[in-house]
């Protein structure tokens, strides 16, 4: 089963991707090009990617004492990735992109997602890359992000700490002037840098010369003391190996050690690290302090790297949509070959009768309809994202700005809820292989393994909870939560003028409603310990309402391109959708009663009674 009519109808009937074309950035492209470049990716994963998604799973990183060594297979799937010329896809000609719209990059991303999500760990240097071009000086960007962006060096973010984890506020890594001369070094203000950062992925590896860390840090005040809460926070580039202003490596190492490697339940293809930097291990001008280089102003490092944190979450979002995907199309060509059992019939089961095919029952059917519409909708979803993307960077101005807003409410969803669903696809998959699936003969265990990092990367579900309702749909007076509603409300209007659709535009209009009363309700107090108590449930509401409307929208298009609803595609289609209304979508009354009485049950509860 292949992947690709999928992502031709949402790219090209459903999202139009080709008429970008008109657009001046976009202008020398064509449906050719497009297609030439998803047909290269598409080859790419299926020989480089694909065949060693179990090697990198049982060959996991090690360290010899020198370096970390990875399987050759790493190795020759990131020159493949390299030579494509993707990881630069979306950018400028005069930096050696090739000016694709980002729509078309992250639709042929998505086939090494699917191939091997843990082989690549390429998203992550292109968020760093495109953090500098944003936020970084001309020579940051032409010594750092223009080599990150050819392939030649790799890039991270460093966030986390051990002692603070996701709660930023508590960071403690350190960073001071370089000397009385800091600020005249052409590559930025020079600072030396000490701490510990955890959770690093591509922390340290050898598949490029060179690795930019960008780090989270706080400059000390005049006392020495460290600014509490996100306030003091700085950002730096902090290279592996220092570089000149030439971006050739000057043969020393920068003060940055490898603590230790994590051995992780999925993912286990990527390296994943703890950093020390600065305990002097390996000294810079015979001082300890890892050397590392201001990126915008002093104290503004977490609005530089939200940046950089948005891109890695939707990111995110894409690799849990691609690993659900894998398992669907592994658990339905199982179903479709495997016999076992027979049909019920009126006057109960025939034993005498031949067995039948497991895609034959009901519930391997309903597991299967629930894994179509899960992955399927989240890839719909993951696109327009990205198509938002574009539109921010070439569209009228007010069309920008609103696909600027309406990308803000919708990052936590693009995140989180394939984050959830896709895994519960991958659980499905393996229900689907029965005993099997629990084995390594088949794939499906290795899927919900790596999938499971991705409800924690990039931000924990509480934390994307807290983020839509605590900030997002309140945010600019609560515009972005308008514009999505007006989007939502014009495709229940198309819908509803469709017989087989009407009642699915009824049931959204309505969804709608409640997402609207459950958030004034939860603000209705002011109190924001009350309102957010909820926060799970509420983007579980919220997240539900967006996929039906995604679904609607698509079986909307589906409809109008193929009037007789002939082809299997639009049947599955649509099949999808009823399944997402029917099952899935009436989950959100649950779900938003406890939001709406503020339900006390979780945050009240004494400690001592747990």
């Amino acid at each position: 089963m292949s992947l690709r009519p999928t992502l031709d109808f949402l790219l090209y009937d459903w999202l139009k991707a080709e008429s970008l074309n008109q657009r001046t950035r976009f202008a020398d492209h064509s449906r050719e090009t497009f297609d030439a470049v998803l047909d290269t990716c598409e080859r790419i994963a299926r020989e480089k990617y694909a065949p060693h998604n179990r090697t990198v799973d049982t060959q996991e990183p090690h360290f010899d004492g020198d370096k970390v060594v990875l399987p050759q297979a790493t190795h020759d799937a990131h020159k493949a990735f390299v030579d494509s010329g993707m990881l630069s896809a979306a950018q400028d000609y005069d930096i050696g992109g090739m000016q694709l719209p980002y729509t078309l990059q992250a639709a042929a991303n998505s086939f090494f997602a699917m191939a091997s999500v843990s082989i690549g760990s390429n998203m992550l240097t292109s968020g760093n890359a495109n953090l500098l071009m944003v936020h970084g000086t001309p020579m940051q960007q032409d010594v750092f992000a223009k080599n990150e962006f050819s392939g030649r060096w790799a890039g991270t973010m460093c966030l986390s700490e051990p002692q603070a984890g996701s709660s930023l506020s508590d960071v403690a890594t350190r960073a001071v002037p370089d000397g009385p001369d800091y600020q005249s070094d052409p590559l930025g203000p020079r600072y030396r840098l000490t701490g510990n950062k955890m959770w690093i992925s591509a922390g340290d590896h050898e598949l490029t010369e060179n690795i930019v860390h960008i780090v989270l840090a706080k400059i000390p005040d005049e006392n020495g003391k460290l600014v509490p809460g996100t306030r003091g926070i700085s950002l730096f580039i902090v290279p592996k190996k220092l570089v000149d202003t030439d971006g050739r490596l000057t043969g020393e190492r920068n003060d940055i050690a490898l603590a230790g490697l994590n051995h992780k339940l999925g993912w286990r293809g990527t390296t994943n690290t703890l950093l020390n930097f600065g305990e002097g291990r390996f000294p810079v001008d015979g001082k300890a302090g890892a050397v590392g280089y201001l990126v915008g102003a002093p104290g503004k490092g977490l609005h530089c790297m939200f940046h950089m944190m948005n891109e890695a979450r939707i990111g995110v979002g894409t690799a849990a949509t691609m690993l659900g995907m894998a398992g669907y199309h592994a658990s339905l060509d199982y179903a479709k070959n495997r016999p076992q059992g027979r049909p019920v019939g009126p006057a109960g089961k025939d034993a005498a009768r031949p067995q039948v095919r497991i895609i034959e029952h009901a519930d391997v059917r309903r597991m299967l309809l629930a894994q179509k519409s899960y992955c399927e909708g989240a890839l719909a979803l993951e696109l327009y994202c990205a198509r938002l993307v574009d539109e921010q960077k070439t569209g009228e101005p007010q069309a920008a700005d609103d696909a600027r807003l309406l990308l803000e409410v919708l990052t936590p969803i693009a995140k989180s809820w394939p984050s959830e669903w896709c895994l519960e696809a991958n659980s499905l998959a393996i229900q689907v292989h029965g005993g099997y699936g629990y084995t390594r003969d088949f794939p499906v265990e290795q899927y919900w393994r790596d999938n499971r990092l991705n409800m924690i990367h990039e931000g924990t579900h509480g934390i994307q909870a807290t983020d839509l309702l605590g900030r997002k749909v309140l945010m600019e007076d609560g515009r972005g939560l308008q514009l999505l509603a007006a989007r939502i409300t014009g495709t229940a209007s198309r819908a509803s003028e469709l017989p087989a659709l009407s009642a699915h535009a009824e049931a959204l209009t309505r969804a709608l409603q409640r997402i609207g009363s459950a958030t004034r309700a939860a603000w209705s107090t002011g109190n924001p310990q009350e309102a957010l108590a909820n926060a799970v449930p509420y983007m579980q509401a919220f997240g539900h309402v967006v996929l039906a409307w995604i679904w609607l929208d698509v079986a909307e298009h589906a409809l109008r391109a193929d009037t007789s609803k002939a082809l299997p595609a639009t049947l599955g289609r649509l099949g999808a959708t009823d399944y997402f209304f029917h099952y899935e979508l009436p989950k959100i009354d649950a779900w938003l009663q406890v939001v709406e009485r503020r339900d006390p049950t979780c945050a009240a509860l004494p400690e001592d009674a747990f």
